[in-house]
């Protein structure tokens, strides 16, 4: 259940982060990255759903994890750049740590089950 949780917090979470690249303007190479590890966290909790292993699900969830700590550098970046509103910054981050508490709960999760 919080799989599939996770798995719709994280596409809801990529099209706000599509969204919001779609009117940084000027800035290409921080909107590529925003987008790049934005979009990716949800990618890899797609990814995690048909893992090989629990090992593999586990990494899976932690590439997600560090997606998340990096998307959250480049929303706290566009802000102190005044790129992006400190609203919407505001709002993006409360969705992102969302998303990060959340794959941590998981992580610790499968390794407690995997012991």
């Amino acid at each position: 259940m919080a799989e599939n949780k996770l798995a719709d917090l994280s596409t809801e979470f990529a099209v706000k982060i599509l969204t919001l690249t779609d009117g940084i303007k000027g800035h290409y190479s921080l909107a590529n990255q925003l987008e790049r590890s934005g979009t990716s966290i949800g990618a890899n909790i797609r990814e995690a759903k048909y893992a090989h292993s629990k090992a593999d699900f586990v990494a899976k969830l932690q590439i997600s994890l560090k997606e998340c700590y990096e998307t959250e550098y480049w929303i706290e970046i566009a802000q102190k750049a005044n790129i992006i509103s400190p609203e919407i910054a505001k709002s993006v981050l409360h969705d992102c740590g969302s998303i990060r508490r959340m794959l941590i709960a998981s992580i610790n999760t499968a390794k407690e089950n995997n012991s």
